[in-house]
């Protein structure tokens, strides 16, 4: 997103983190989505290429969870930071929120 826009919009530098965040959310679904799936399968070729498919989801959720701890976004190891910095993205949120609704009054 446009830095110019960001600003305006009141998110500064915040938009990727939001978007690493839905990224890991996302990985983070699909790392259980395979090991249900590998449970409910009954053929070993399936179960080997789900299984594949399994690893290649965590190598991702890796890199993303490396990612956002390099720029500051993750802390799983500091709950007390990882509060401040979810507190900061809610309140940017309801800032977010409170600009549009005084924007359409």
């Amino acid at each position: 997103m446009n830095h110019l826009i960001q600003k305006m919009m009141g998110m500064g530098g915040m938009t990727d983190q939001v978007i690493a965040t839905d990224f890991l959310i996302s990985a983070k679904e699909g790392v259980r989505n395979y090991a249900v799936a590998i449970t409910e399968t009954a053929t070993p070729e399936l179960k080997s290429v789900l299984r594949a498919q399994l690893n290649d989801a965590i190598a991702t959720h890796d890199k993303i969870t490396a990612y956002m701890i390099a720029k500051g976004y993750y802390h799983p190891h500091d709950l007390g930071e990882q509060l401040k910095v979810d507190l900061s993205l809610s309140d940017t949120a309801l800032n977010l929120a409170q600009k549009k609704e005084n924007a359409s009054n």
